[in-house]
């Protein structure tokens, strides 16, 4: 199953950057390296075994810009799935960039219109601490208005912290055809294990799938953290010819396992009641293997 991606957005603005950390294993320092991207880039990205993202990295030069919303429309905007558009948050530039996005609204009405738009304000890092939620909601409410009647979703992002996940998170989430049935098994799966929170994460990306949550955490931001760190572990093990496959951290008021669920997914277990043993956990995991596996691969009914 092929969707179609297409990531948009003025030059410099980040797309390459975010792509590349995301689905190419590059950390954030050494994105630096990469140069602007010239016309259109194709990659497909398999997701969860059958779904293949085919994205589209469309650069953002000006000259391009017109030439994908005057010659190449039909072709570059037809049976798009889901348009991502970055905006620099520090762009001099604010209305010419707006100009472009709405260029981009319009086509996708034209040729997509059922097609999920993100909006990923970018940069975030840039600007000062306190006034980032003030200025994000500031650009989400134009943003929100001058794309009307779709609706679009806004993230602020940043390659320097977890809030790029997050963003990504919830866009590969909007592809998964099957992704309510797979909760349900995963919320009897918490259950069943008695813990407090079960995560799911695709294998390559460390990207969050899914999850089922059954004690209440503060920190809404956790599981993107957890993605940023693990998958930064996972590039160091590389480096060293070590191979990540487990991981188990406890401590005195709780215990967390990370272990491959299936060929394409990790699971994080998170256990607070001390009488449950380790072995016990892990024969859960172990047991539910083959259940997911069939729930990935479609065999087992909705």
């Amino acid at each position: 199953m092929k969707k179609k991606v297409l990531l948009m957005g003025k030059s410099g603005s980040g797309k390459t950057s975010m792509r590349s950390i995301i689905f190419a294993n590059y950390i954030a320092r050494d994105t630096r390296r990469l140069g602007a991207t010239i016309d259109v880039e194709h990659s497909n990205v398999r997701f969860l075994g059958n779904l293949v993202l085919n994205l589209w990295d469309c650069g953002g030069q000006e000259v391009f810009m017109e030439n994908y919303i005057a010659a190449q429309r039909d072709h570059i905007f037809r049976n798009v799935e889901v348009l991502i558009y970055v905006f620099d948050v520090e762009s001099r530039e604010y209305e010419r960039d707006m100009h472009y996005f709405q260029s981009c609204i319009d086509a996708i009405l034209q040729n997509s219109k059922d097609a999920r738009i993100f909006c990923l304000i970018h940069k975030m890092d840039l600007v000062q601490e306190e006034q980032r939620d003030l200025v994000f909601q500031e650009r989400e409410t134009d943003i929100k208005r001058r794309s009307a009647p779709l609706g679009i979703t806004a993230f602020g992002t940043s390659i320097w912290d977890e809030t790029l996940y997050k963003a990504w998170s919830s866009i590969v989430y909007s592809l998964i055809p099957n992704v309510r049935h797979l909760e349900a098994h995963l919320d009897s799966f918490c259950s069943i294990c008695e813990a407090d929170e079960v995560v799911l994460f695709e294998r390559t990306t460390f990207l969050v799938i899914s999850h089922s949550t059954h004690k209440e955490h503060a920190d809404i931001h956790r599981f993107e953290k957890v993605s940023n760190i693990i998958k930064q572990f996972k590039l160091s093990c590389s480096k060293s010819q070590a191979q990540f496959q487990c991981m188990e951290v406890r401590a005195d008021d709780f215990a967390v396992f990370i272990d491959v669920l299936t060929p394409n997914t990790y699971v994080m277990v998170v256990m607070s009641d001390p009488t449950i043993q380790s072995a016990a956990t892990l024969i859960n995991i172990a047991a539910a293997r083959s259940h997911f596996h069939r729930i990935e691969q479609g065999q087992i009914a909705r």
